[in-house]
């Protein structure tokens, strides 16, 4: 990552130094402060800059890539497929796929995310936080059921983070950033625990299929992902929460021919029958437009 100074930064915007100091009094550029002194992140720059761009009428940003970020998730696998909407899937995880969005990379990021507290919509928050996120628009996917994907029985009888650490179970991660490993990170806030505190497994898992064959084979006792995920292994899974689980896209984009296309197959017969025999998925929030700035 290169950093500008103040100077570096002035002359790159071709502004004067007194006005990048009002940008940063006002929060209005990103920067950071490092022994006193601002410096400015030239990717965030070049991204802050790309957000504000004014485009005569008729004169439409470049399309991204037909790919869909962001988060794993079975049956969106399965539905952007059968759907014939011809888009990719790019599974790195939440955090990640939200930044490839952000950047323009994607035409969409899934996402599930989670506070430490576990107050408010976390998916909603962080579309309210970004300023490049102005014209994105927040489609609903499914609620789905998280929990502790654990071998055959339950031997260790895991119940809750607290199971987890007093029995010094080993636990297969999601890379950071991941929403089960925000989630992982709330439980263990709730509970007073820390992530110290957990035997990991590593490498991490890059998706919860990944959790799910490092436990069949030996490597570890427990990780969180999807009933589904579970069902697909057969694998026990202990519930703790449902989740929404949402796709990130820009405005313009909803309407093109690709994601409506896949947008009206999440509400068919089809895609409700396959939720069903994969388990652990509510389609209610399917299509629904959840937030808009």
């Amino acid at each position: 990552m290169r950093l500008l100074t103040t100077q570096e930064a002035a002359e790159y915007l071709r502004l004067k130094e007194r006005k990048i100091y009002e940008l940063v009094s006002e929060g209005a550029i990103p920067c950071t402060k490092v022994t006193g002194k601002w410096l400015f992140p030239k990717e965030e720059l070049d991204r802050w800059l790309s957000s504000s761009l004014a485009r005569p009428d008729g004169f439409d940003a470049a399309a991204p890539l037909p790919i869909v970020g962001g988060s794993h998730d079975p049956l969106l696998e399965w539905a952007l497929r059968e759907s014939g909407s011809g888009l990719a899937t790019l599974p790195e995880g939440s955090e990640a796929g939200l930044a490839r969005f952000e950047q323009g990379g994607v035409v969409a990021a899934a996402i599930h995310l989670h506070a430490l507290d576990n107050a408010g919509d976390a998916n909603v928050a962080a579309l309210q936080a970004r300023g490049a996120f102005h014209d994105a628009v927040l489609i609903g996917f499914v609620r789905r059921e998280q929990g502790f994907v654990v071998a055959s029985g339950n031997p260790l009888r895991l119940l809750s983070i607290a199971d987890v650490v007093n029995t010094k179970a080993r636990m297969a991660m999601r890379p950071e950033g991941a929403g089960a490993h925000l989630l992982m990170l709330s439980l263990l806030f709730r509970a007073g625990l820390a992530i110290d505190q957990i035997t990991r497994v590593h490498p991490a898992c890059p998706t919860g299929p990944d959790i799910a064959q490092a436990i069949r084979a030996g490597r570890a006792d427990c990780g969180v992902a999807t009933r589904s995920v579970a069902s697909a292994a057969g694998l026990d899974f202990v519930p703790l929460t449902w989740e929404a689980f949402d796709l990130v896209m820009r405005q313009r984009d909803y309407f093109r021919p690709a994601l409506q296309a896949f947008i009206g197959f999440m509400r068919s017969e089809a895609s409700a029958a396959r939720a069903l025999e994969l388990g652990g998925y509510d389609l209610a929030p399917a299509g629904m437009v959840r937030f808009a700035p």
